[in-house]
């Protein structure tokens, strides 16, 4: 067996150092590795934390409001995943803040839609003004004699109160109008519920009206254009001055086209500018511009729903000078026929006859609303630091 010679065991000085040189940057080399690899991982991290936005915090109104603040990266983030999960944005409409601003639909509208094809393609034309009647079906022919008053230009919406709804059918008009049914219950009652200002939107004027009104002298177009003439943002038609009228503010003035203001009884009006000598309209078919609805929406009371005392209140819901804005249009009147027939819906209570008892509810209510309205405006005046009683 032979012997292995010193040179082969013991390596040149050479070879040492390049070992030595070779260690050397394999440690450096790894050490770079080492420092670039948390880096990497913290890059990898922090773009799937850019998926779920950071959640700040804000105070609006008093309360905490969370804002939403996102930083995406498009070249790297998955497509797949979802980045709006934490959405909050406080100017969108109560409940829907957690909804991305453009897909929010704010408003709707009472337009019949197909159940097939391009949505886009439904409606061939949109009607620019609702006209609203409380009904029973006793009064479908002065129902139908008023409908035909009011161009296609017009959504029809029928409210109720007897809970006959599918024998309208035999007018043609009825079956492209709107129908609710409630038994026993009042125009208002249907507004506060069906009306909201958001529903409404699209229409420039809201009518609401009962349905014991003779309309031979009328015309729904023509009176819009009138309204619109003279700036008039509440209004309604001249009553026919032979029936028995309540307030002389809206009894229809022959030669004119519209009238602000009246002289009224004696000790009828404290001031000449405000109800019931001006700014004054009765209730019984009433026409609301869009914004003065979206004011009178708002003060409608759940529980009060005969509506008297709210034409007094009326003026409180445009800009002023109120006296400018509220007006009775004489050139289109109506005829009031005082039908009886919501007041005989309602049902004898301590002793009285339905329509008695249906009327003391109404002063009731009248005294109710007056109550709260004075209350909480003197209310908000404390509260401004002003005086309510020289206020």
């Amino acid at each position: 067996m032979g012997h292995l010679s010193r040179s082969s065991i013991i390596r040149s000085p050479t070879d040492s150092m390049r070992i030595i040189l070779t260690s050397f940057v394999g440690v450096l080399f790894g050490f770079f590795i080492g420092v670039s690899f948390p880096a990497l991982s913290l890059n990898k991290f922090s773009l799937s934390s850019s998926i779920a936005p950071n959640v700040g915090f804000s105070t609006l109104d008093g309360e905490k409001t969370r804002i939403l603040t996102t930083s995406i990266s498009n070249s790297t983030a998955s497509p797949n995943l979802n980045v709006t999960s934490k959405i909050w944005v406080p100017s969108n409409p109560r409940g829907a803040e957690r909804l991305a601003p453009r897909i929010v639909a704010a408003e709707s509208d009472f337009y019949l839609h197909r159940l097939y094809g391009n949505p886009n393609d439904d409606l061939a034309s949109k009607p620019r003004y609702l006209v609203t009647f409380t009904v029973g079906y006793d009064q479908r022919n002065n129902i139908d004699a008023a409908v035909k008053k009011f161009s296609e230009n017009f959504t029809i919406l029928l409210f109720h109160y007897d809970g006959r709804t599918t024998e309208w059918d035999e007018f043609e008009w009825s079956k492209r109008a709107i129908h609710i049914s409630a038994r026993k219950q009042t125009k208002w009652w249907y507004a506060k519920r069906f009306l909201h200002p958001d529903i409404v939107a699209p229409y420039d004027y809201i009518f609401i009206w009962d349905e014991d009104l003779g309309v031979e002298n009328f015309d729904a177009e023509e009176y819009i254009k009138l309204a619109r003439k003279h700036g008039l943002e509440i209004s309604q038609p001249g009553l026919e001055p032979n029936k028995k009228i309540t307030w002389q503010m809206t009894k229809r003035k022959d030669g004119h086209e519209v009238h602000k203001e009246v002289e009224e009884r004696p000790g009828k009006c404290r001031d000449p500018h405000l109800p019931p000598c001006a700014a004054f309209i009765e209730i019984m078919a009433p026409v609301f511009s869009r914004d003065a609805w979206r004011c009178v929406w708002h003060m409608l009371q759940n529980d009060l729903v005969h509506g008297w005392g709210l034409d007094f209140a009326l003026r409180k819901c445009v800009e002023e000078p109120a006296h400018e804005k509220i007006g009775v249009v004489d050139a289109q009147w109506v005829v009031h026929q005082s039908l009886p027939s919501l007041g005989n819906q309602g049902e004898q209570f301590e002793g009285k006859a339905p329509w008695r008892a249906v009327r003391e509810r109404c002063r009731k209510e009248w005294f109710m609303f007056d109550n709260r309205m004075t209350h909480a405006e003197k209310a908000y005046l404390s509260s401004m630091g002003m005086d309510p009683h020289r206020s």
